[in-house]
Parts: structure tokens; C-alpha cells; sequence
């Protein structure tokens, strides 16, 4: 399943519940029109769509394998497209050049 059927899959399970199927359709309509779709927003068809009972109400309704086809391109998406935040620096990281295993003087770092 691709991103817009399973995008129209969730506006079709949500039908009980506008703001999900509000979001949802949006993103229907831009992928259906060749745009591409901000992965925020996606997070926020799955943020709705978890906090109002929709993904639990596909799970209930199909198998598991159906569920997670219906669910992963979406999850896969904004994996896809979400910046990685940058890692944390150990304390004392830009102090001692020693202690980074990129700039020390010696391998392995001491």
C-alpha cells in the first residue's frame, strides 16, 4: 500500500470523527494532486488519529498484517522526512580535544 491509500484508508476509518477526517482529507488531496506532504503534518493525522480512537478502531476492525499495511507507509514517511536532532555532547566535550575520537591525537582515545 502506498502513502495515499493508506492516507485514504484513515479518512475513510475516520468518518466519526471530523477533525481526523479533516487532516486526513488535506492529505489525501495533495498527494492525489502530485504534492508533496510536510511530515508534520502527517504527525498530526497520526497524533489525531491516535488520540481520538481511529488507529485503535483499525486495529480492532482488521488483522494485524492489514493494520500495519494500512499504518507503516505513513510511519515510514515521516521517518523518511523528519530531521534527526542533533546528538548530545558528553560533558566536557568541547574542552578536551582528548576525550572526542575525532580530534584526539592517539586511537584509541584515552
Amino acid at each position: 500500500m502506498d502513502l495515499k491509500d493508506a492516507t485514504l484508508m484513515v479518512l475513510t476509518e475516520s468518518a466519526g470523527q471530523p477533525a481526523v477526517a479533516s487532516i486526513a482529507q488535506c492529505v489525501y488531496h495533495r498527494l492525489a494532486e502530485g504534492e508533496d506532504v510536510d511530515y508534520r503534518l502527517l504527525k498530526e493525522l497520526i497524533g489525531e488519529a491516535s488520540g481520538k480512537g481511529v488507529l485503535r478502531a483499525i486495529h480492532a476492525r482488521y488483522n494485524p498484517v492489514a493494520y500495519e499495511a494500512i499504518i507503516r507507509p505513513i510511519l515510514d514517511e515521516i521517518g523518511r522526512r523528519e530531521p534527526v536532532p542533533p546528538r548530545r555532547r558528553p560533558a566536557g566535550y568541547r574542552d578536551d580535544p582528548e576525550a572526542d575520537p575525532l580530534r584526539a591525537s592517539a586511537w584509541p582515545p584515552r
